[in-house]
């Protein structure tokens, strides 16, 4: 049942979008919702403005004001280019790059968005067709710009579309930029004060030039050389899943040595339908599918993939009952320190003064555990990329050496010269990982096993429970009150004996009372529970998705290699327990 006075408010905001400054097309769709009987889509359409979340700007394409499309997209950009003209009022000239992935409508975001710029007196170097992520967080630093913006929605369904916004130092926008810009967004009355027509003569073309620089810088990153060499036929299927990463993931794979990469025709194809999987996100088996098949068919030691904006990686290699399968995100996590951790110190490079790490809080700690026990530094930060690389920053211009970042959410960055994760450097990291491990007489599942009897035993499982609209977010908003003021006394038979509580930057021993102080940047709507046997328990909403999301992680020892099946079937009879004493 929708509230009257909610339906009076958007009616409001609906027929505003029915003057002259909006196209045609435009105003037929709205005046299509208006008069549906059916008030449902103008209800999702108008009941809010899109905010920026952990990802920035994102939303389902269409008319209305909670809707992608050239009008949200150019008040954020007006928004962005107003707040930019303040805070670099001393420069002679304000540059940003803008990119896009391959989504529908994205190159005409990308070119509204750089319309707008140019507009502004903004320089604009503007993108020739789709690219990564992180290569626009890349030529932000390279060409010295001040912002980017890239239009994606990088793994949600093909209904989606996005606006990532940069500052100069190639990261997302955080406190006080993020507020400022929503600031200036919100002061735009309305459509006409947003400059939609561009200069051609402050836009500037990019492509091939800087594809080249990225993937010569990438190669540097290279810690295994002559095992790559020795090891160029390694078996890598790959696939891009429709997106970006077709040309250019290959490409950096072979400049590392590597000249078997077999691939999956069908998903070559750049779409913005992404016609081979039902949603792809490279986190779910049914995007991975093809590649598993293909790996399968061709028995090879390793299948990758990267999401349509090539930001995250998803990994298959055989398990123990030789089955090519999905590793998770934080099990990738974990190969991804553990061999920049071990290798540099085989080739004593390991400065455990300076050398650091960063996970996000959700991640597994099993990672904290590798970095205390070989000596160098591990930060802990909120979900999001725009807060593990806001600790680089932090650190940037002191002797701090940073190895390498990721969150369980399959994204990784293993270099400081670009500020977002990065699967053009992670793919052929992991190749070469892959290789150093059958140098070694090892398959990536022994590696890990190795890993797991060396570290611990742990196994992580994430669950999103999805709530879409205005009456989900109130769900959700009402899910997480339950939680915080009715916490869990128990889990899985284990008595909880911390809360953390990151909105009230507060955490709680439970057996004491004592109450201390979370040293975070600023307050996030995540809970944790931790349990005396090893367990954590980590609640969120999504900032990008219309879902609440659970990431249950459990601990044992693992002795021997051949309990290794065993010890899975009993984190996962421990992990469903919890999931029926949370209610999910």
């Amino acid at each position: 049942m929708i509230d009257n006075e909610l339906l009076k408010q958007v009616t409001e905001k609906a027929h505003q979008w029915l003057c002259p400054g909006y196209d045609k097309q435009t105003q037929e769709q709205v005046r299509a919702m208006l008069e549906n009987d059916d008030k449902t889509d103008l209800v999702e359409s108008f009941y809010k403005d899109l905010e920026f979340g952990t990802g920035g700007l994102r939303g389902i394409m269409g008319a209305g004001s909670n809707r992608m499309n050239i009008y949200t997209v150019g008040a954020a950009t007006q928004g962005l280019a107003n707040y930019m003209k303040e805070a670099f009022a001393h420069l002679e000239q304000i540059k940003v790059v803008v990119g896009h992935d391959v989504r529908n409508n994205s190159r005409l975001f990308a070119e509204t968005v750089a319309n707008i710029f140019s507009a502004n007196g903004i320089k604009v170097y503007l993108f020739e067709g789709p690219r990564p992520t992180p290569e626009v967080s890349y030529a932000i630093r390279l060409l010295g710009c001040q912002s980017g913006v890239n239009i994606t929605a990088s793994h949600n369904p093909k209904e989606y579309n996005g606006y990532k916004a940069y500052w100069d130092d190639g990261a997302q926008v955080v406190s006080p930029h993020d507020v400022n810009i929503i600031k200036h967004v919100n002061a735009i009355a309305g459509v006409s004060e947003i400059k939609f027509e561009g200069n051609p003569a402050l836009i500037e073309i990019i492509g091939e030039d800087i594809d080249a620089q990225y993937i010569e810088q990438i190669h540097t990153l290279s810690l295994s050389p002559e095992v790559d060499k020795k090891h160029h036929d390694l078996k890598i299927v790959y696939t891009p899943i429709h997106g970006v990463g077709r040309d250019i993931v290959p490409r950096s794979i072979k400049r590392w040595g590597f000249d078997n990469i077999i691939h999956i025709p069908e998903q070559d194809v750049m779409s913005g339908d992404f016609p081979t999987v039902p949603q792809p996100n490279p986190e779910m088996r049914s995007a991975m599918e093809m590649a598993i098949a293909k790996a399968t068919e061709v028995e090879a030691d390793i299948a990758l993939a990267s999401d349509p904006d090539a930001d995250r990686i998803s990994v298959v290699f055989k398990n123990n009952k030789g089955e090519y399968d999905l590793v998770n995100g934080n099990q990738i996590q974990l190969i991804f320190h553990y061999y920049l951790i071990t290798r540099n110190a085989e080739l004593g490079r390991l400065d455990r003064d300076n050398d650091y790490i960063v996970k996000t809080i959700v991640t597994s700690e099993t990672i904290a555990r590798i970095a205390k026990a070989q000596g160098i530094k591990m930060y802990d930060c909120y979900t999001g990329f725009k807060w593990i690389t806001s600790v680089m920053r932090d650190l940037e211009g002191t002797p701090a050496r940073y190895l390498g970042g990721g969150e369980e959410s399959y994204g990784f960055l293993p270099e400081d010269f670009v500020r977002d994760k990065d699967s053009v450097s992670s793919i052929p990291l992991m190749c070469e990982i892959a290789a150093w491990a059958k140098e070694r007489g090892q398959s990536m599942n022994d590696m890990l096993i190795e890993l797991y009897m060396t570290y611990g035993y742990s196994k992580e499982r994430g669950i999103s429970v999805v709530r879409p609209g205005k009456s989900g977010a109130d769900e959700i908003a009402a899910m997480m009150v339950n939680f915080r003021e009715h916490p869990q006394q128990q889990i899985a038979g284990s008595p909880v004996v911390l809360i953390k509580d990151f909105q009230l930057l507060e955490q709680r021993d439970v057996r004491t009372g004592q109450v201390t102080k979370l040293d975070m940047p600023t307050t996030s709507n995540v809970l944790q529970y931790y349990t005396e046997d090893g367990t954590k328990v980590s609640i969120r909403p999504s900032g990008t998705e219309p879902k609440i999301k659970f990431y249950i992680e459990v601990h044992d020892k693992l002795d021997k290699a051949e309990n290794y099946d065993a010890k899975n079937e009993w984190a996962d009879r421990k992990i469903d327990q919890i999931c029926h004493d949370l209610g999910i």
